[in-house]
């Protein structure tokens, strides 16, 4: 058997670990579910009125249900990586990774097992809130290609986050501390354009929302669906997952082949 078909096998079993760690423990992925549905119906339903009139749109509800679901879309991502950090954490607070390191298996199969399989967990989170903004009243007259590249947009932020997570996990000494590790995750897209426009904002601040990976992905997927302008966004938005998985990736990969102490 070749490396290749070694590296796949092994990858698919820890992936296939990974999912069957996730259901058989939904609370976390239940709870990271629940705060972007109910992100999203509080920001409807009770401030969407006020802050589509603070936006310059009148008291229109509707139109802020399709100014705040990209935001909410990416927001939902950032909250399913934190609970990748805590798996991981888990896994190498409680022995099993360096159980792994001295079996016969492909080395990197076990990061890529948790990247797969948060991403897939990504995804489907991503398909579920989506649902709930379609039920709530969110429309798109976006093409198919549009909506193609809008999914491979949220798979790739999906992906860039998830390895930041795999390494927040593998450099924080328990469960808790990776919770707490991965928190910006979370914060980064509530201080991005996710609920209001970056010039909505004071003057001061607007450098801290501006010049973030999470405005330039929800402004190109804002764009991609509702067909506003992206500009340079869909290029720094690329470029920043590139950069975030590049990160993660040799982050990740140095402290799983560090020898623990």
């Amino acid at each position: 058997m070749s490396s290749l078909s070694l590296a796949v096998r092994d990858t698919s079993t820890m992936l296939r670990r990974n999912l069957l760690h996730a259901r058989r423990y939904p609370s976390m992925t239940l709870n990271l579910l629940l705060t972007p549905v109910i992100l999203l119906l509080l920001f409807v339903y009770v401030f969407g009125d006020v802050m589509s009139a603070g936006m310059g749109g009148g008291a229109d509800r509707s139109a802020y249900i399709a100014y705040v679901v990209p935001g909410i879309l990416m927001m939902t991502i950032g909250g399913t990586t934190v609970g990748t950090a805590v798996s991981v954490s888990t896994d190498m607070t409680e022995g099993i990774m360096a159980r792994f390191r001295t079996m016969a298996i492909h080395r990197g199969s076990v990061l890529v097992g948790h990247v797969i399989g948060s991403v897939l967990q990504s995804v489907l989170s991503v398909v579920l809130v989506g649902a709930v903004a379609l039920a709530i009243g969110f429309r798109s007259d976006a093409t198919a290609l549009e909506w193609l590249a809008a999914f491979g947009l949220l798979a790739l932020v999906s992906l860039a986050l998830t390895w930041i997570a795999v390494g927040m996990g593998m450099v924080s000494p328990n469960a808790e501390a990776a919770s707490n590790n991965a928190m910006p995750l979370i914060v980064l897209p509530l201080i991005s354009s996710a609920f209001v426009p970056v010039d909505a904002m004071p003057g001061w601040f607007q450098p801290v929302a501006q010049y973030q990976p999470f405005t330039p992905a929800i402004e190109t997927l804002r764009g991609l669906l509702l067909g506003t302008g992206i500009g340079n966004n869909g290029w720094l938005a690329v470029g920043w997952c590139l950069a975030l998985s590049a990160l993660g990736y040799f982050w990740s990969k140095s402290a799983f082949d560090r020898d623990p102490k």
